[in-house]
């Protein structure tokens, strides 16, 4: 069995992001969903809201499981037996951040941890977990950047009633 991972904070789960598991779901036989948590970060969602969250985005995904940690990505995948991580990307500005991460992995992991990169859909380029919180923060129209189930939700945490 392939198996891959999908390692992020997803605070919140972007249209962009669902894209990235649509096409790596095709590719693999099981795909997991690692919800970082991050503790350096005060995030709009919890981690329990953000893997029900995504629970919730791919439920008509069979071969996704979404679940969370903290700590070195490396650990978890050794203890889950993922052998490949997938990454997107929106730019090429994201790509040296990514591949320092992607070579830091392999390195700590003795090789044991490949990271395959996605491009984002066109479509989907300029959207940013940050910049959906900004724009939902003034009040903005984020119809168009995350699954419309989550909508009132996002504004419902700036205290903004739409």
């Amino acid at each position: 069995m392939k198996k891959a991972m999908y390692p992020g904070s997803f605070d919140p789960i972007t249209l962009g992001h669902i894209d990235v598991i649509h096409r790596a779901a095709e590719m693999f036989d099981e795909l997991t969903i690692c919800v970082l948590n991050n503790q350096a970060k005060k995030p709009l969602f919890s981690v329990d809201e953000r893997v029900k969250i995504i629970r919730e985005a791919t439920s008509d995904l069979d071969n996704v499981v979404v679940d969370s940690f903290g700590g070195l990505l490396i650990d978890y995948a050794k203890e889950k037996q993922i052998h490949i991580s997938i990454r997107g990307l929106r730019a090429v500005t994201d790509f040296e951040y990514e591949l320092q991460i992607a070579q830091t992995n392999r390195l700590l992991s003795g090789g044991d941890l490949d990271t395959v990169f996605l491009t984002t859909s066109l479509e989907y380029a300029y959207l940013s977990s940050s910049a959906v919180k900004e724009i939902a923060m003034f009040g903005g129209d984020i119809s168009k950047c995350v699954p419309a189930f989550l909508i009132d939700s996002i504004y419902a945490q700036y205290g903004i009633k739409r």
